[in-house]
């Protein structure tokens, strides 16, 4: 097995703007592993707020380049088994991970789908998000969009603006990205009407949680708060649902022994994204038929997509039925 990885920027179609800060481009780390002639893929963003430096990625990547070439072609979980006792960031395991479940799946011929028995007829609508901005400006791109499900980024509460949203009668999902407060948290969680949300993402600073309730109006659902298995039974009393994402846990393999948990643990489930190409959208993709809901819309915003693969039409989640995760680069 050969691996080769290089950095490339992916930029945005219109200014990204969340809590966190406003951005026009990505740098996405794309790893390729291949065998003879199949070649699989997986990536991973550099997102600032989780301090990710994908340089000492590539040194790491370097470092362990004898041992990974050095490995047979075995089962992905054996794998994921291998890579994982090597110390690596959860975003770097991810976009090997997701590269070797689509070698593999190439070198069987069989699609993800196929390899793990997973269901694929009836997967959960992806939301298209909604940059911060303004509320009319918000309000014309729900009333002028394909799409039936949104994303509404906010930085702070205003309460007139919950109440216009609501008064659109649309599939709305607020995401604070950790900028409310708890009196905020407080008024959302007490007020009837705010169960018309679909759900309220990560209201709060990471840790701060404990002013949630999880039998409130709200539909809370952690993100940056449940990053991996281990924190989903430690959330109960507070988060309703759990947004999972690839780079955030490790990858595909452990994203379906997350899934599978939180379900189990009575959780409502999202397969989220980051700003991501097609190359990461497609991992995802493959578990829309495990999760309620669906947050894949990274691929979408970016105006120099690269890749090819499962990938989402307003809102629809497509999978190509091809071998792998399917993804190709063009």
């Amino acid at each position: 097995m050969k691996i080769n990885f290089r950095i490339r920027q992916l930029l945005l179609k219109e200014t990204f703007s969340i809590a966190y800060g406003n951005y026009d481009q990505r740098d996405a780390l794309l790893v390729e592993l291949s065998y003879h002639d199949c070649k699989g893929y997986g990536e991973c963003v550099a997102i600032d707020y989780y301090q990710i430096d994908l340089l000492h990625f590539m040194v790491r990547l370097s470092e362990i380049r004898a041992l990974l070439e050095g490995q047979k072609i075995i089962h992905p979980q054996e794998f994921f088994s291998f890579i994982s006792g090597m110390n690596l960031h959860p975003f770097l395991l991810s976009a090997l991970d997701c590269a070797y479940w689509d070698l593999f799946g190439k070198l069987e011929n069989k699609s993800f789908i196929e390899l793990n028995d997973l269901p694929h007829h009836h997967l959960a609508e992806s939301s298209i998000t909604i940059s911060v901005g303004n509320i009319e400006t918000q309000i014309r791109k729900i009333e002028q969009s394909s799409w039936n499900r949104f994303k509404v980024k906010c930085k702070g509460l205003d309460r007139s603006t919950i109440k216009k949203l609501l008064d659109l009668n649309r599939n709305i999902a607020l995401d604070s990205n950790a900028s409310f407060t708890e009196d905020d948290c407080i008024w959302l969680q007490e007020n009837p009407e705010i169960q018309k949300f679909t759900y309220i993402e990560q209201p709060v600073l990471v840790n701060q949680y404990r002013i949630l309730k999880r039998e409130g109006f709200a539909n809370w659902m952690a993100d940056e708060d449940c990053r991996n298995t281990d924190d989903l039974e430690k959330l109960i009393p507070y988060y309703k649902s759990v947004n999972i994402k690839l780079m955030k846990c490790g990858g595909l393999t452990p994203a379906l022994e997350m899934i599978r948990k939180a379900k189990d643990l009575g959780y409502k489930v999202m397969i989220g994204c980051m700003t991501e190409s097609t190359v990461g959208i497609s991992a995802a993709c493959m578990l829309t038929g495990l999760t309620d809901f669906a947050d894949l819309d990274g691929a979408s915003l970016i105006s120099n997509d690269d890749a090819s693969g499962n990938h989402v039409e307003t809102g629809k989640i497509i999978l190509s039925g091809k071998p792998g995760l399917g993804i190709a680069m063009k």
